[in-house]
């Protein structure tokens, strides 16, 4: 196992990103900008809702490279004496080389196989210059790699509000399956509501979320008609026209 990469690793290397999604063509912001590391292959923000339990990378770009977070590499692999570089207040490490050729070398450090000028005390310019030095002079990466069973996405990604919106009304509606099949042996009226409850959903998830609270809270209390119309209109109110002077 240490003379092979593991299949993430590799799909850091091969995969595309920043390019339009197959699967979603005809969406907006259809970018590839996530890795997940289970199905070690490329996938945009449209993709997410099939990989909400694996592990996401978010790939960045940083003067047209791809560029990882520091904070989140370091969960899956040693990054000590890869150089770091800083954009939006975060550190990020680029993924491949990045070869310069120098016919003079100065003094100072300088990447093991990109023989690109580095800060002390770095001498690795990208994590594929660290692992191709590794590699090559250990043949074992197995002491470098770390365990992680979970990797979500950073707070600031941002995801398509068209994709949020299909996603909160899958789970709502599922969601609202629940009550109803445990109220199947109540009454009449306590059915007539679920149902009620489950056009709703369909019309608004905000209204939803308000009347099945009261519901919940408390089964055997009914919720009336003027909280379901309240709930609906908790984010418009109803227009009235001012009186005439």
């Amino acid at each position: 196992m240490g003379y092979q990469k593991p299949a993430w690793l590799e799909a850091l290397y091969t995969q595309k990103f920043f390019v339009g999604c197959s699967y979603h063509e005809n969406a907006k912001k259809n970018e590839k900008n996530v890795c997940c590391l289970d199905c070690c292959t490329s996938i945009c923000p449209h993709c997410l809702p099939s990989h909400r339990f694996h592990r996401l990378l978010q790939v960045r770009r940083y003067v047209y490279h791809d560029v990882v977070r520091l904070e989140d590499l370091q969960k899956l692999i040693d990054c000590s004496n890869v150089q770091a570089y800083t954009i939006n207040s975060a550190k990020v490490v680029f993924i491949k080389k990045r070869p310069q050729n120098r016919q003079f070398k100065g003094s100072g450090n300088y990447c093991t196989s990109c023989d690109r000028s580095l800060q002390e005390p770095f001498i690795h310019c990208s994590l594929g210059c660290k692992v191709d030095f590794v590699m090559k002079h250990y043949k074992d990466l197995s002491p470098y790699l770390r365990t992680c069973n979970s990797l979500q996405l950073s707070p600031d990604f941002l995801i398509p509000q068209e994709t949020v919106d299909e996603e909160m009304t899958r789970s709502t509606i599922v969601d609202c399956d629940e009550p109803m099949s445990s109220c199947s042996g109540s009454s009449g009226s306590e059915n007539n509501m679920s149902m009620s409850c489950t056009e709703i959903v369909r019309k608004r998830r905000s209204g939803w979320s308000t009347v099945c609270a009261k519901f919940m809270a408390n089964s055997n209390n009914k919720v009336s008609d003027e909280d379901m119309a309240t709930s609906m209109s908790r984010r418009k109110g109803i227009p009235h026209r001012s009186p005439l002077c």
